[in-house]
């Protein structure tokens, strides 16, 4: 193909490397030109020598995809029609099954940040941490976070089946579901009232809260702000923010909870390479009441969670307990290409804590590096095997399920046989039978099932007891 075809190949080949000119400064023109002429060449070999036809447009778009892939997982090229499902989901409601995903770059597969709790993948078992290996039958093998939802978002009640590898026991399992109108509620309790309502006060004889926040959206404030009016009206002396698996959400919802915890001082900033830093502070007007705070976190916190936690722990506000958290500190742009019709998601800035330490976890960071929140001291870590973790997010899920609109598991019910039976009906009948049922409850508990206790939250509760008792004997 003669080269002056090529040219407006060069042209936008130009764009591809506009980033990578921006990492590395101004460089002369020639050198430049060099460089768009060694693309050029090797787009050409490629047309011209590849086994089978090609299509230049797709050699254009995963040469940008490989491009921005080296930088890090949340920079990525959005062509045409992956823009447009997209923004489905920045501009409000939309069809699909509530889970948020990442890349991981070790298996080339996407990876489960954490299931959106009510939802339908949370429902039908998705955890976080799950490797999704197919959807509807189609391997998802070099998809990207963006690829999957154009493919899982649709119209409301349709089918999707989701094949996952559970990242604890590496069991592989093929889930179905129907895709719902995503609008559920951030900010739960542990478990719920008669009325169906969340029950915000864990400890009723102490009057400790608890408020478990599972994203950060547009409704997240005013969300807290109601469960906080309703601890206080209750006697409220001593809250835990549960932010485990809480992948993240809107910076804006993230800077406001935090602003209902401090008084003054930076909340969180952001420090890019060509980006103007940038500080969001607070605007209390009034003092916020001194009660002690636990913050739980875990290595699935990420993002906005990090921001409201590394606040709090950097104000003195509250204490951290858990695990370690994700490290996603980083700020995306969205840029415009050919005129809007595609665009590159680009990593500019990262965010920084109040202290000015750094959250975001880079590539090939090592555990010794700076980034993430980690609890206030060893003392204070609790962290799981994946054994563990796996038991805690079926024990979680199967108590939210069964609390979910103040309804029972099927398998709670008595049978309709059984509880239209009068009381003192077969009494006497079946004595043999009456024993064995009462050996059966003497057993029970002596093998390998215990109840599950969450350990982490006991923990939490713990530090909170013995802060409140610090208090009592300051007065």
């Amino acid at each position: 193909m003669p080269r002056r075809n090529l040219f407006a190949l060069a042209t936008v080949a130009a764009l591809s490397l506009l980033c990578w000119q921006a990492t590395q400064g101004a460089k002369p023109k020639d050198e430049m030109m060099e460089l768009y002429g060694t693309f050029v060449d090797a787009v050409e070999q490629v047309e011209s020598s590849y086994v089978r036809p090609v299509n230049r447009r797709q050699l254009l778009e995963s040469a940008l995809r490989g491009m921005l892939q080296d930088l890090d997982p949340h920079s990525q090229f959005i062509n045409e029609s992956e823009w447009k499902s997209f923004k489905k989901t920045i501009e409000g409601r939309y069809g699909g099954i509530g889970i948020q995903v990442e890349l991981d770059p070790d298996h080339d597969r996407l990876k489960v940040i954490a299931p959106m709790v009510g939802t339908p993948a949370y429902q039908a078992g998705v955890l976080p941490g799950d490797l999704i290996m197919e959807i509807d039958g189609q391997s998802t093998e070099g998809f990207t976070p963006d690829k999957a939802v154009e493919v899982l978002t649709g119209r409301e009640g349709t089918p999707v089946k989701l094949t996952v590898r559970h990242e604890a026991d590496g069991k592989v399992e093929t889930l179905s579901m129907s895709r719902a109108v995503i609008e559920t509620p951030s900010v739960l309790g542990d478990s719920r009232k008669a009325d169906d309502q969340w029950d915000f006060m864990l400890d009723k004889e102490r009057k400790i809260g608890y408020l478990r926040i599972t994203s950060f959206i547009q409704n997240t404030t005013e969300e807290v702000k109601k469960a906080l009016a309703e601890l206080k009206a209750e006697g409220m002396k001593a809250l835990i923010l549960d932010l485990r698996d809480n992948p993240g959400g809107l910076l804006s919802a993230a800077v406001e909870v935090s602003d209902l915890f401090v008084d003054e001082g930076v909340i969180v900033s952001t420090k890019g390479r060509n980006t103007a830093p940038k500080e969001y502070r607070a605007q209390k007007e009034g003092p916020t009441a001194e009660y002690p705070m636990v913050v739980l976190v875990n290595q699935s916190s990420a993002s906005a969670a990090e921001i409201l936690s590394a606040c709090l722990q950097d104000h003195k506000r509250a204490k951290i307990v858990g695990h370690r958290t994700y490290g996603k500190g980083s700020v995306q742009n969205i840029l415009e290409l050919e005129g809007g019709s595609s665009v590159l998601k680009l990593t500019v800035a990262t965010y920084q804590r109040p202290s000015g330490k750094n959250i975001h976890r880079f590539k090939n960071a090592k555990p010794s590096d700076e980034w993430g929140v980690s609890p206030d001291n060893k003392s204070l870590e609790v962290n799981l095997t994946p054994e563990q973790y796996l038991t805690f997010l079926r024990a979680r899920r199967d108590r939210d399920l069964k609390s979910l609109h103040g309804r029972p598991h099927a398998t709670d019910a008595p049978a309709a046989d059984e509880a239209a039976k009068p009381k003192d009906e077969g009494k006497g009948k079946d004595k043999d039978k009456d024993k064995k049922d009462a050996q059966a409850k003497k057993d029970e508990g002596k093998g390998d099932k215990k109840p599950f206790v969450d350990v982490q939250l006991e923990k939490a509760l713990t530090v909170v007891k013995d802060e409140l008792s610090k208090a009592t004997a300051r007065k």
